[in-house]
């Protein structure tokens, strides 16, 4: 496909604005950031799958009734969650929004990160409402990407053209995500924005689509978070013909949108926090599309794999284990294991059974900061993907003193 990486994330796309400023939530870094369109857009979402959700969810999820939004709202550092008037407060952020830019409350999203459980100070949103509304550009998304980050190491961002039709399209986004990251929506805020014409019920599909192919296929630590939430916003401003149908130009932005998604989801999962190194596990030869995809996240889910990555030790007998406990039946006796890198590949497992290789040259592969573990189910034509970190002493360090 014809398409290329652009600069803006999500103000490289026709109309869309964007800032990011420091309130006060956190000490010192930017805490509050701001995503507007010039006009109202067709929206959709997908949220967490934990049961515990946070405030800004539930009230995100009443304003998206009519698929309908012009703004995001975002504060880092407290999530607002499992507090008595959370929604209330989620609530009222939307409407310091809405009479800062003098929009309909109901076309402004909301959603919080950080510490769950401890109340989350209004004050400070308020008091820079006026500062981050008066800072909105083109060039915001570098500071807006900021505002969202908690225990992020670097800023994820990235915006597409491509041709739909003969008319330019952009899609760009950001993305935050570090840790207590786990397939099925949960523990990163991702946001996207594009000035592509789409149906609303064509855009929704296409958003559950996507988050299916890349946010769900991630996992740092198996933790489901409550707040995190994939929002997109398209105005239209592009001027192509609206996309009403599955024909090329719905599969074309489709495509790119994947694309979109899956690079911001395997930014996070390489900085997963304490990481030294992003971990791709493909399987191939599977009887399914769906059962390779149980066993590809099992592998990255697993803490003695992750270990194991981290100490750059080839031992595939982990990898073995982590695809028997995933819950799908298959012939040990048929399965081939390979670890991928830059410079080059190494078979350590065939049939099923240990193989003489080269533990020098296996080193220096593991040693990489991006390892493919490439398993071979040997039964089928089906493959999937899912992407993940090693697990470090870094790791317990971070998330010990979390609220320190």
């Amino acid at each position: 496909m014809d398409y290329k990486e652009i600069e803006g994330g999500v103000t490289a796309a026709k109309g869309f604005l964007a800032a990011g400023v420091h309130c006060g939530i956190k000490k010192k870094k930017k805490d509050l950031s701001l995503v507007y369109s010039e006009n109202v857009c067709t929206a959709a979402a997908v949220f967490t799958s934990n049961v515990v959700k946070g405030a800004p969810i539930i009230v995100s999820k009443e304003h998206l009734k009519n698929n309908i939004a012009q703004a995001i709202i975002v504060n880092s550092g407290i999530a607002n969650t499992c507090e008595s008037d959370g929604v209330e407060k989620a609530s009222m952020m939307t409407g310091f929004v809405a009479d800062a830019l003098k929009i309909n409350e109901d076309d402004v999203l909301v959603a919080s990160t950080g510490v769950i459980g401890q109340p989350l100070n209004l004050e400070p949103v308020k008091e820079h409402m006026k500062e981050i509304v008066s800072s909105l550009s083109k060039e915001g998304h570098t500071d807006a990407v900021s505002g969202i980050m908690t225990t992020d190491t670097v800023p994820k961002e990235m915006a597409v053209e491509v041709d739909i039709c003969g008319t330019k399209v952009t899609i760009g986004g950001m993305c935050k995500g570090s840790g207590m990251i786990e397939p099925n929506m949960c523990t990163m805020l991702s946001f996207i924005t594009t000035d592509v014409a789409i149906s609303k019920d064509l855009l929704k599909e296409a958003v559950k689509s996507s988050a299916d192919a890349s946010y769900n296929r991630i996992s740092i630590d198996g933790d489901t978070s409550t707040n995190d939430s994939y929002f997109i916003l398209a105005n239209g401003k592009a001027g192509n013909k609206t996309i009403t149908e599955k024909d090329d130009s719905y599969y074309t932005f489709l495509d790119v949108l994947n694309y979109v998604n899956v690079t911001l989801a395997k930014k996070m999962a390489k900085d997963g926090e304490g990481a030294t190194k992003l971990l791709q596990c493909d399987v191939t030869g599977a009887d399914s599309e769906e059962n390779a995809l149980i066993l590809a996240k099992s592998v990255i889910k697993s803490s003695l794999v992750k270990t194991a990555m981290f100490g750059c030790d080839a031992n595939w007998g982990r990898i073995m284990c982590a695809l028997g406990y995933a819950g799908v039946n298959f012939d040990p006796d048929i399965v081939d294991i390979s670890f991928i890198g830059k410079c080059g590949e190494i078979v350590v497992c065939e049939k099923g059974k240990s193989i003489a290789f080269d533990e020098k040259k296996a080193y220096e592969i593991l040693d990489e900061d991006e390892v493919i573990i490439n398993v071979n189910m040997n039964n089928g034509e089906n493959s999937a993907s899912a992407w993940g970190c090693d697990l470090s002493y870094d790791y317990v360090k971070i998330n010990g003193e979390y609220r320190s």
